[in-house]
């Protein structure tokens, strides 16, 4: 059965929802005014609010203010019923997060179909929600055993050699191995945290006023932050030589560490599949009052179908190259730019080059 609470200071049309509720099978619980509306939204965690703006002690958007603060209740949808139709007084309640308005006086076939718009909507957002996050813990389950037995595997085997031939080997030989060790572990490491952080920004992605909270970041100093990562990722692949930047100081709407983590697995992606002497490219511009990154790689390219299915756990052919290709970084990438409101492409000719353009508001 439904829970919708209705938060409305005049006894009798209060009761008058209240019965209305009643007989069309709801749960119907009422608040007097604002305040208790507040307590009892926590309480019962209602399917829906219905909520009177003009009350005494704490009015309509008071009490969505506070809703929209507790985690609890910040996604309950919620219907204002007011006699203020101005479309000021609209965009105020729109601005704080209400999800309709019901001028008064209304029709009970008005208020059942208000109600019966909004469940079905939540309804298909839940369920949405729910099979988005189904198919994660699917993707999870078949790619993550299969993303760590590469350096899962080499972790085992030399760590065994090293048990039986710590007394015949060099120095040198135990050293190379222990850096072997030492370098798949790291790997290991970075496999699970991305795993982790892509499980984390689709649960994030099922959450508008999470996705909200994201979008109100901003860096006003791009350049330096993609210079830096670059230039990181370019000498841990000793190929320093091969980075060119060109960046201009343009601001976008991303905090500096998710902006890090984008440059991170695309400069990453360029360096892994090309060869050393090959110029990895990266730029970055205002262009149509959007701040935009290109990084360009002139390394194995990627096929049409690849590209169209881009996603966390896709394994660019298998069969042909090592267990380091899952795509989780490009996914992440644009995960990360769809949920500041951005758009990544990808453009690329097999064997020849690739190019990724990142676009985000500034």
């Amino acid at each position: 059965m439904k829970k919708i609470l209705v938060i409305e200071d005049e006894k009798a049309v209060r009761d008058s929802i209240l019965d209305i509720l009643d007989a069309e099978g709801f749960y119907a619980a009422g608040a007097e005014n604002g305040q208790v509306g507040v307590e009892l939204a926590s309480q019962l965690q209602p399917n829906l609010i219905l909520c009177d703006v003009m009350m005494p002690e704490l009015d309509g958007y008071g009490v969505l203010r506070q809703l929209r603060l507790n985690p609890q209740t910040e996604t309950i949808p919620f219907i204002f019923l007011t006699a203020k139709v101005e479309r000021s007084d609209i965009r105020q309640g729109m601005t704080l997060g209400a999800d309709d308005y019901l001028p008064k006086p209304f029709t009970h076939a008005e208020l059942l179909q208000a109600i019966t718009t909004r469940l079905n909507k939540q309804e298909a957002i839940v369920s949405q929600s729910e099979q988005r996050l189904d198919d994660l813990r699917q993707s999870i389950s078949f790619a993550l055993p299969r993303a760590l037995t590469s350096p899962l595997g080499v972790i085992t085997h030399l760590s065994s050699d090293l048990i039986e031939e710590y007394n015949t080997a060099t120095p040198a030989e135990i050293l190379e191995m222990a850096e072997m060790i030492h370098s798949n572990a790291n790997l290991l490491h970075q496999l699970m945290h991305n795993f982790l952080l892509y499980a984390k920004l689709e649960v994030i992605a099922t959450n508008p006023d999470q996705v909200k909270a994201l979008q109100n970041y901003r860096i006003d100093y791009s350049e330096t932050v993609i210079a830096d990562e670059a230039i990181q990722k370019s000498e841990e692949y000793g190929r320093r030589e091969d980075l060119e930047l060109s960046l201009k100081s343009v601001s976008a709407r991303i905090s500096e560490n998710k902006l890090k983590k984008i440059v991170e697995e695309l400069v990453d992606n360029a360096f892994r599949f090309s060869t050393q002497g090959s110029l990895v490219k990266v730029y970055s511009f205002e262009s149509d009052d959007k701040f935009v990154l290109h990084v360009i790689d002139y390394g194995r390219g990627m096929t049409a179908e690849q590209i169209s299915h881009v996603g966390a756990y896709m394994q660019f052919d298998p069969e042909l190259f090592d267990q380091q290709g899952t795509g989780l970084g490009l996914a992440i990438a644009k995960r990360l730019t769809e949920l500041h409101g951005g758009e990544m492409l990808i453009e690329s000719i097999l064997g020849k080059q690739t190019i990724v353009r990142i676009s985000l508001p500034r």
